[in-house]
């Protein structure tokens, strides 16, 4: 199931380990994936699990058939998978979704009529585009986490809150929440806390019983399943009165031409016929990660930040964000601008010379990006004029390095050494932007593409 690292830790296995990709002007190199944050490649267990189970795919929860039995049991057990790996509650509602922000959409329409809500300007766009039907506020983004509690408390102390929606841990800095402490405010001011886990889940163990979280929320492709299944865990009650997230069949105990007795529980909003390898594939992952154990893996990460921390610091010109202290807890989540570069060119010279794959852009949070960028409100109004003129190379952006359970030292050294380089030396090829798209890319570029399967259609 797994292999040795350098120091002799338990390491698992990534689908993709070892691939190797073109470079420009010349080579080649094993690819340096620097994205987990984004999307994490499949375990090797999942996939292999996936290969196992698929001749035994058939419908569930509604077929007689023999493979329908065993499909459903599949389905049913990926739940409890999924319950244990977050410490839920027995009682706790485990509804399989596409995605985190499917799973904060299916939250937000379930909200009881008059269950206000508070989120922080810090967050991922799904956890504040989803509120804004409803009665909702967004506390500015604090300096640290004494003055976010203070100011949480000083919102619901002003106006009650049926719920308070925070995200585990910031995809843009790694910086956590102090969500024991949240939820306690929460619970004196009689509040519910949802979490936003999609960066919190691959990186930290969650007991939500014990933290008392209410709902959390997470992704398959987060969690080394990418297979289009994500999740959300949390209190019945509020589902079960609300109206179905999706209408349709498996949500219904009975219809007639002029009413619907829909069910409760899961089924309730997962009408149609769900993703089940999807749903399979994320359990597996949680048993796996849960049998590495993930006290030990977060130990590992932590040296590593550490270490992306020291190394990245000492590269010239390159600035590193973070909304508080690097002190602060953090995942293995690191953001920054290289002086003289836009950010996409960055990240397309440390893809087309050095093999490095990482993310640029404002990683679907740009009320935070804009405040750790120093954006004012003049600058953001322009920024905004011409993007609707179809221009958008100007748009503010950094560059993203996140780590994931295969990333090793020698990955940060080869990140940094490369930073280090382009600072003092420049690219050794040439780069267009596109002015519409917002992106640089190499021009030309002459590297070539893998040869996929038939009928794997690539449109470049």
């Amino acid at each position: 199931m797994t292999r040795a690292g350098a120091k002799g830790a338990v390491r698992p296995r990534l689908i993709g380990d070892g691939t190797v990709v073109p470079l420009l002007p010349e080579g080649e190199a094993p690819y340096t994936n620097l994205d987990y944050a984004a999307s994490a490649p499949a375990l090797r267990e999942v996939a292999e699990a996936m290969a196992e189970f698929l001749p035994w795919y058939a419908s569930v929860h509604r077929g007689a058939g023999f493979k329908s039995q065993v499909a459903s049991a599949a389905y049913d057990g990926a739940r409890e998978s999924l319950r244990r790996f977050v410490g839920a509650r027995p009682d706790d509602t485990v509804v399989i979704t596409r995605h985190t922000t499917d799973a904060l959409n299916l939250i937000a329409r379930g909200l009881p009529e008059d269950a206000g809500v508070i989120t922080f300007a810090f967050e991922h766009h799904a956890n504040l585009l989803p509120w804004r039907g409803r009665r909702f506020r967004h506390l500015p983004i604090p300096p640290g986490p004494e003055e976010m509690l203070q100011a949480l408390e000083m919102a619901l102390e002003e106006e009650p809150a049926g719920l308070v929606a925070v995200t585990g841990a910031s995809n843009v800095t790694g910086e956590i929440p102090p969500l024991a402490r949240v939820k306690e405010l929460c619970r004196r001011h009689g509040a519910r806390l949802l979490v936003d886990a999609a960066q919190l889940a691959p990186h930290r163990p969650i007991d939500m019983a014990a933290t008392g979280i209410d709902y959390l929320a997470l992704s398959g492709h987060k969690l080394y399943a990418p297979y289009g299944a994500g999740a959300l865990v949390g209190r019945a009650d509020w589902l079960d009165g609300s109206p179905p997230y999706l209408q349709g069949g498996g949500a219904v105990e009975f219809v007639t031409a002029d009413g619907v007795l829909w069910k409760d529980g899961p089924d309730r909003h997962e009408a149609g016929s769900p993703n089940v390898v999807g749903a399979v594939a994320l359990g597996v992952a949680c048993e796996t990660l849960s049998a590495l154990g993930m006290p030990a893996l977060v130990a590992e990460e932590a040296e590593l930040h550490a270490q992306a921390l020291r190394r990245l610091r000492a590269v010239p010109g390159l600035t590193l964000y973070s909304t508080w202290d690097f002190e602060h807890p953090h995942i293995g989540v690191l953001t920054f601008n290289l002086r003289g570069y836009h950010h996409s060119k960055v990240a397309a010279i440390l893809s087309a010379e050095y093999g490095i794959g990482v993310r640029d852009g404002c990683f679907c949070a740009h009320p935070l990006m804009l405040h750790l960028m120093e954006v004012d409100d003049a600058q953001a109004d322009r920024v905004r004029r011409e993007i609707l003129q179809g221009r958008r190379i100007d748009v503010p952006g950094g560059v993203r390095a996140s780590l994931g359970l295969d990333s090793r030292a020698e990955d940060v050294d080869r990140l940094a050494d490369a930073l280090a380089e382009i600072s003092l030396e420049g690219p050794r090829w040439t780069y267009q932007a596109d002015d519409e798209a917002g992106t640089y890319a190499p021009s030309p570029d002459p590297r070539p593409w893998p040869q996929l399967p038939p009928g794997l259609r690539l449109i470049r």
